[in-house]
């Protein structure tokens, strides 16, 4: 999995505290935030790798709930035969539906896979694209910390808004002439 979808993708670039933050500005450089999600919503072919993604995603939960519907039919069928069944008929059929579990269990572990695979195809090279933008503004800022402050887990609560890469990432990723707004959440 990216680096970048440490959090779905409210994309944490580092996880950290404004203790450490401050004393990371104080000894190392300067700090500065990003609204990551903001970033990767303007970056061209987002929104449509998205919107794919989104589209396949909810296809593979129908199989998954189909696999698990199949289980719990199994299951169920097995608990109304077993007590009309004899203890070595029953020790039968209870490895049948195990062995039916696990058949299922390995379907589920290849579509996880397939899933995994798939975003990957899909996110991998704009979230890359994105994070050599922001790595390349921090570098250019001499910025110790870049945060993400579009996750959920973010530990900025105020923040000078000249610190905000956001507009600044945005505008390189996108062509000339589309503009950018300013980050936040």
């Amino acid at each position: 999995m990216s680096r970048l979808r440490a959090t779905g993708l409210g994309l944490a670039l580092l996880a950290t505290t404004v203790p450490v933050a401050a004393h990371a500005q104080a000894a190392a450089g300067r700090v500065a935030y990003v609204a990551v999600q903001a970033v990767l919503q303007r970056t061209p072919g987002y929104t449509e790798a998205a919107a794919t993604w989104d589209q396949e995603l909810a296809g593979f939960q129908r199989e998954m709930t189909q696999i698990q519907s199949r289980m719990d039919s199994a299951t169920a069928a097995f608990e109304q035969q077993a007590v009309m069944l004899s203890a070595s008929n029953r020790a039968a059929e209870r490895k049948k539906l195990e062995e039916q579990g696990a058949a299922l269990q390995t379907s589920v572990t290849q579509l996880r896979e397939r899933m995994a695979e798939r975003q990957r195809e899909l996110l991998d090279p704009i979230e890359e694209r994105v994070m050599a933008v922001i790595e390349g503004l921090r570098a250019e800022g001499n910025y110790a910390i870049v945060f993400d402050v579009s996750n959920q887990y973010n530990t900025v609560v105020a923040a000078d808004k000249s610190l905000d890469l956001t507009p600044r990432a945005i505008e390189r990723l996108t062509p000339a002439g589309a503009g950018g707004t300013t980050g936040g959440n």
